[in-house]
This record gives C-alpha cells, structure tokens and sequence, in this order.
C-alpha cells in the first residue's frame, strides 16, 4: 500500500496486516504458511485483509482472535498454500489486490522459500451507479468497479468474486469485530452444535 494510505489507516486506528509468513510445524515436520485476516473501517476510511484457498474457497481459521479493540486481527490460518484478498478503501475508491502465495522447495530438507503471484491488481475501482449505504444493505455488497489505463473493464477471476465480495464488505464494516472471509473449522463447528451454540 501507498505510504499515504498506511498513515491514513495507523491515524483512524485500524490494524490491516497482509503479512504472510512461513512456519515450521514440529510435530508434523512439515513447513506451512500463516496468515491473519484483520481490518475494518472508520469512517470513510477502511482496508480488509483475508484469506481463501487456491479454489476460492474461505479457509478454516486455526484461532479467532478477540483483542479488546475494534479494526483488529480476528483470526489466523495455517495452511500449505494461500490466497490471499486485501481490499482498501477511501471513501467510495477501492484498491483491491489477490495474490497468490505457496512455499518453493529448491532441494530436500533446506527451509523452503515464498513465492509470491498476482491474481488480480485494480486501482481506483468505485462502486457501480455510486451505491448508496441503504441499497448495499438491501442487495448486499456489490463489488468496485476497475478498468484499465485504457478504459476497458478488469474482471476480477469468478472463483475469488466470492472472498473479495467479503472483504470489500470488510473494508465497509465500522468498528470491525469479526470474520468477513475465513470461516470456523469443521471441529469448531461440530463442538459449537453440541454445546448447543449456533
């Protein structure tokens, strides 16, 4: 993100971190990549970061994260590959950027290496017919519009048009306090439903 951008978000208090980092599992011996969905929004200003599997999919969280403040990290995911959605908002211009991102091992046992791809670069996107906040909430989110230097129309690929719709809603979301792209594991469904929990 532009240096501009990330003073906007540290000055509105709102915590975005893209980060992605590589782990060794012990028990496992195996390495894996973590990542952490986090952001919200503040006024008119807003940025989101979350994760999806190489099929679009929302990826199980490993921990929800609860921190005392609002526009935070809210969980975190461990997985071999990631993809990975951040979207950032001024007011009704969104930039949006899904980057690919899998370990590259050069030879056996040495400490893989990130290689990192894009999916999908758009700048200054706007909302379609400039949507107003009443027919967001009756339709649900609807996606930034982007175009080329020469005009001509980005397509954001089908597979992620799920996972950015959720974090543009993130971006959107004020006093965020909870996931708009991973989802809870199958366990942490199954414990939920028999305590009794929705």
């Amino acid at each position: 993100m532009p240096a501009f951008a990330l003073k906007l978000l540290r000055q509105t208090g709102i915590f975005c971190d893209p980060s992605v980092s590589i782990e060794y599992q012990y028990l496992a011996k195996q390495h894996v990549l973590r990542g952490r969905e986090s952001g919200g929004a503040a006024g008119h200003v807003g940025a989101y970061c979350g994760f999806v599997d190489s099929r679009g999919e929302p990826l199980s969280w490993l921990s929800r994260v609860e921190t005392v403040g609002r526009n935070g990290i809210h969980a975190v995911a461990v997985a071999p590959e990631l993809v990975r959605i951040h979207a950032f908002r001024n007011g009704q211009t969104y930039e949006l950027i899904v980057t690919r991102h899998v370990l590259k091992f050069k030879s056996e046992g040495a400490r893989p290496t990130l290689e990192n791809s894009i999916l999908f670069h758009g700048l200054h996107g706007t909302l379609p017919l400039e949507s107003s906040n009443e027919e967001i909430d009756q339709q649900g989110e609807p996606l930034p519009l982007f175009y080329t230097r020469s005009g001509e129309p980005l397509t954001i690929p089908e597979i992620f048009r799920n996972g950015v719709i959720h974090a543009v809603a993130g971006s959107r979301c004020s006093g965020c306090r909870h996931c708009h792209v991973m989802k809870p594991g199958a366990e942490l469904i199954t414990a939920s439903l028999e305590e009794g929990r929705p």
